[in-house]
C-alpha cells in the first residue's frame, strides 16, 4: 500500500490527552512514495496486556520488544506509522549524549554519571543487535562518531571527558585539531572520536519493528485519536475520540513530542531543529563516514548515507511549531549549508531537501521514562534529548523489566520527576 500525502490530524487546543503540534514541515530525506505502511487492525475488543499511544520509531522498538515477550499489545497512532517525528529524525544513533559527562558529575559525581551513560551505551548496543536481526538489507551501518569543540567544552573541555569516559568502559579518544584533520579531512579542530554508533532509516526500521511486533501478536490500529484514560479495575480503559474503548492493563505514552502535558512534568521542553539533505553521490567529503557533531548549543550534525547524501541539521530555536518556524527554513537551511562548507573546506554544497521539526530537550539531557504520578498503570516513555532513538531501546529495558514485575536497577536514573 502505497500512501498519499500523509494525513495530519486536525489541530487542537492542548486540552486532551497529548498535545497536537505540526510536528514537521517541508521535505524529509525519507521518500514518502517509498513507505509500505502497514494495515490498521481493528480496534481490540478483548483485555490487553499494555497499550501503546504513538507509533513512530519509539512506539515500535518499544512494542517489538514486549511482544517478543509474549504480551497482548495494542498499538495506537493518530497518524499513519512512523509519519510523524520519526520521518523527520536524521537518525544518527548514538550513545553520548547532549550534556557532556562532565558536566553531569560536577551535578550528581562521577559516578552516577557513569551509571546513567552506561546504561544508554549498553541499550544502543542491544538495539543494534535487534536491528540486525530483522534481518533488512543495509538495515544499519556503524560508524564513528566525531565531537567537535565548541561553545559548551573547548579543547581543553574535551580532552578532560575523553579520559571520564575512558574510565567507565565508553569508547572515546581525545584528538587534537591536527589531528582530526589529517583524519577526517576538515578543518582543524579539537574532537573525542568514539565508537559504538551507527545510523538507519528511521521509517524503515519502524515500520520493520511494527511488523515484527504484529506477526507475534499484537494489534496496531490508525487514524484512531485516544483522548482519555480511566482507572478500572486491573488496568485502565481507554477511550477514543469516536467513543470506542479497550481496556489494558498498562498504558504506555510514546507520543513523542506531542506531550501528555498532565503526566509530563514542563522541565520537558519543545524546539524546533532545521536540516537539510544533499543530493545523491556528494559524499564523500570527509574520511570514515563519520557521524559529526559539536559540542555547543546549539549544535550543527551531519552524517551521510548509503545513496552518498549528506544529512545535516542544527540552528535549533526555542519554538515548536507554527508559521513561524516554518517561515525560517529557508535561511536557516541556507544557514547550515554555508557552515558546512567552512567545516569541510569545501566548495559550495546544494541541497535539494530541506525541512524543519519539533523536537525536545530535559535539563539533564535525559529521558523521561518511569510510571507518572497521578494514574497507576499508566508510564511515560518520553525520549527527549538529542537521543531519541537510542533512548526508545533504552525505554524498552526498563519497561520489559517494571512490567515483567521486576525493578529495572536505573529507573530512578530516567524517572520524569527527578528534577
Amino acid at each position: 500500500m502505497r500512501p498519499a500525502p500523509v494525513p495530519q490530524p486536525e489541530r487542537r487546543a492542548s486540552l486532551g490527552l497529548t498535545e497536537t503540534h505540526d510536528l514537521r514541515t517541508g521535505s524529509v530525506p525519507w521518500r514518502e512514495a517509498d513507505w509500505e505502511l502497514p494495515a490498521s487492525d481493528a480496534f481490540p475488543s478483548a483485555h490487553v496486556d499494555g497499550a501503546i499511544l504513538g507509533c513512530g520509531i519509539v512506539g515500535a522498538i518499544i512494542a517489538d520488544r514486549l511482544s517478543d515477550g509474549g504480551r497482548r499489545i495494542a498499538m495506537f497512532d493518530r497518524r499513519p506509522p512512523g509519519c510523524g517525528s520519526t520521518a523527520a529524525s536524521t537518525a544518527q544513533v548514538m550513545w553520548a549524549m547532549d550534556v557532556p559527562m562532565t558536566h553531569l558529575a560536577r551535578t550528581i559525581g562521577e559516578d552516577e554519571a557513569a551509571r546513567r551513560w552506561r546504561r544508554v551505551y549498553k541499550a544502543v548496543r542491544t538495539l543494534g543487535e535487534r536491528v540486525d536481526e530483522l534481518g533488512l538489507e543495509n538495515g544499519r551501518h556503524e560508524c564513528p562518531t566525531l565531537y567537535l569543540a565548541g561553545n559548551v567544552l573547548d579543547e581543553y573541555g574535551l580532552s578532560e571527558e575523553a579520559p571520564m569516559r575512558r574510565r567507565h568502559g565508553l569508547p572515546s579518544d581525545f584528538l587534537e585539531a591536527e589531528d582530526v584533520a589529517r583524519r577526517f579531512g576538515i578543518a582543524p579542530r579539537a574532537a573525542i572520536v568514539s565508537q559504538g554508533g551507527f545510523d538507519i532509516d528511521p521509517v524503515r526500521i519502524c515500520h520493520a519493528m511494527l511488523g515484527r511486533a504484529r506477526a507475534a501478536g499484537a494489534s496496531l490500529t490508525w487514524p484512531v485519536d485516544v483522548v482519555g484514560l480511566h482507572p478500572a479495575e486491573d488496568g485502565i480503559v481507554l477511550e477514543a475520540a469516536d467513543g470506542r474503548r479497550c481496556h489494558a492493563r498498562d498504558v504506555i505514552l510514546a507520543t513523542g513530542y506531542e506531550r501528555a502535558t498532565f503526566f509530563l512534568p514542563p522541565a520537558f521542553r519543545l524546539h524546533a531543529t532545521f536540516a537539510i539533505a544533499t543530493p545523491p553521490g556528494t559524499a564523500p567529503l570527509w574520511r570514515e563516514g563519520a557521524m559529526i557533531w559539536e559540542a555547543a548549543d546549539p549544535y550543527r550534525y551531519l552524517r551521510t548515507d548509503r545513496l552518498g547524501r549528506i544529512i545535516a541539521g542544527g540552528e535549533d530555536i526555542d519554538r515548536a511549531d507554527g508559521p513561524g518556524r516554518d517561515a525560517l527554513i529557508g535561511t536557516k537551511t541556507g544557514t547550515i549549508a554555508a557552515k558546512l562548507e567552512a567545516l569541510l573546506e569545501s566548495g559550495p554544497i546544494t541541497f535539494e531537501r530541506r525541512w524543519t521539526a519539533t523536537f525536545g530537550s530535559s535539563p539533564d539531557g535525559l529521558p523521561a521514562i518511569g510510571q507518572v504520578a497521578l494514574m497507576p498503570h499508566v508510564w511515560l516513555a518520553a525520549t527527549f534529548g538529542g537521543n531519541g532513538i537510542a533512548f526508545a531501546g533504552l525505554a524498552a529495558e526498563i519497561l520489559e523489566n517494571e512490567l515483567g514485575g521486576r525493578e529495572d536497577p536505573d529507573h530512578d536514573c530516567f524517572s520524569p520527576y527527578r528534577f
